[in-house]
Order: structure tokens, then sequence, then C-alpha cells
């Protein structure tokens, strides 16, 4: 290995358990798309497809890394959604899922929060996850 590749892969983001990127704690786009970047495979297209339908879903929205996961929201500090990495599928994590029409299928130990997953090789209803994350972004948000 080179100097250059042993560099490369000493910067390259820890993956935590089921591949999940360990990402600084950060506020803005940039920690965002370091995330996504660092999702290991076929997750990574998950993700920059996911970052894309939220961005055209709510226009302005607000993104930060916190606890090694994007988080989406429109007031500062107050988020609606999270995504992250597990061994078998990306997780999506509306915070208020349980107000949603129609509820994400998976359940929470939180009754108000309600997940959908994304598996390798899934063709998810991109309308309907624009559907969700509309009315998710218009429901009060969860202060993290």
């Amino acid at each position: 290995m080179t100097g250059k590749a042993m560099a490369a892969e000493a910067d390259a983001p820890v993956l935590l358990a089921g591949g999940n990127p360990q990402i600084a704690k950060g506020y803005g786009d940039e920690p965002v798309q370091a995330y996504i970047a660092a999702m290991p495979g076929w997750k990574r297209d998950v993700g920059q497809r996911l970052d894309a339908l939220i961005t055209q879903a709510v226009p302005g929205v607000r993104k930060a890394v916190k606890w090694n996961s994007p988080l989406y929201g429109v007031e500062e500090g107050r988020w609606f959604l999270g995504v992250h990495c597990l061994t078998r599928y990306v997780k999506v994590a509306f915070f208020r899922g349980a107000e949603l029409d129609p509820v994400p299928p998976v359940a929470s130990k939180q009754a108000h929060v309600r997940y959908f997953h994304i598996h390798e090789g899934d063709a998810p209803d991109e309308a309907q996850i624009i559907d969700w994350v509309r009315q998710a972004s218009r429901l009060p948000g969860e202060k993290m």
C-alpha cells in the first residue's frame, strides 16, 4: 500500500455496527454528505436518493449529523426524520410517524416513532416517501 493510500484509509470514517459511518457531529449539508459518502456499498446509493428526495420534498430543509445519523428538520434544533445504516437495511425513522397517513410500516418501542426500512435490491415507492416526508415536515419536530 502506498503512502497516499494509507493516508486515505486512515482518513476514512470508521464503520460502526451494521456499517453505520462514524461521522463527527455537525450542522448543514456538509456532514450529511460526508455520512452519505461513507455509507458502504449499495447503502450509499440509497442514502444519496433519500437525501435528494427529502431535499426535493422540503426545500430549505435543515440538515445535521448527530449520534452518527443524518437528521432532517424545518425548525432549528428540531428534527422530523433520521437515517441510520444497519447490517441488512437502511432505516428511515419518522419521529412523529404514528401521525402520518398511511403510517410507515415498522413500529418502534416509542409509540409515536415509525420506521421504513430499505433493503438491498428494494425499489421503494418514491412518491410515498415524498408524501411521508412532506407530512412529517409539517408536524412539530423532535428536539434532540
